[in-house]
């Protein structure tokens, strides 16, 4: 089998750990959420140094499917990508997903990373709610990647953009591919 070392990026709501999960199952590869490494109870940072050792801890092996954005954990594992999967969707399709992912949790009372919840209260009236996030860093966040690509460009890895849903399924393919033919 060959060496597959994934991230998934893009924009907060946009799939991540979704799209993420299918490739790790469809390549039989483990899965690392970065969100899960990073948040403590009660919405808590878990401080950067032993986020950072989490993250290398998790991405130490030579096959792994990663998801989040966390530029301060970039540099440990990013050198030894050998692919990134963007997540590049347009605004209302992620913010549509933010609304409904949002409701279900809230409504479902759904555990999240760290032992967290998502509220109603912290979703519409919070200051870190996570749908005025996406209404202020979508534009951002693409902007971001697309520069981070350009600059990365020394980086030996493949990107595979995604641009509508249907896509998904065919880097999903691809991929899987990429662990059959060196087996």
């Amino acid at each position: 089998m060959s060496d597959l070392r994934v991230v998934v990026v893009g924009t907060s709501c946009s799939g991540k750990t979704t799209l993420a999960r299918r490739i790790a199952s469809a390549c039989r590869l483990p899965h690392v959420e970065l969100d899960a490494l990073h948040w403590l109870p009660g919405w808590t940072e878990r401080p950067l140094p032993e986020f950072r050792a989490a993250v290398a801890q998790a991405t130490a092996g030579d096959q792994w499917v990663v998801d989040g954005n966390y530029s301060k954990a970039r540099a440990i594992y990013w050198p030894r990508l050998t692919d990134v999967v963007w997540l590049n969707l347009a605004f209302p399709l992620v913010f549509w997903r933010a609304l409904t992912r949002t409701y279900r949790r809230a409504i479902t009372r759904q555990e999240l990373f760290g032992g967290n919840y998502e509220t109603f209260g912290r979703a519409l009236f919070d200051r870190d709610s996570i749908l005025w996030w996406v209404i202020t860093s979508h534009r951002r966040r693409q902007r971001e990647f697309q520069a981070l690509f350009q600059e990365t460009g020394a980086l030996a890895f493949r990107l595979h953009e995604i641009r509508k849903d249907q896509e998904a399924e065919r880097v999903v393919g691809r991929l899987r591919g990429m662990t059959t033919e060196a087996a």
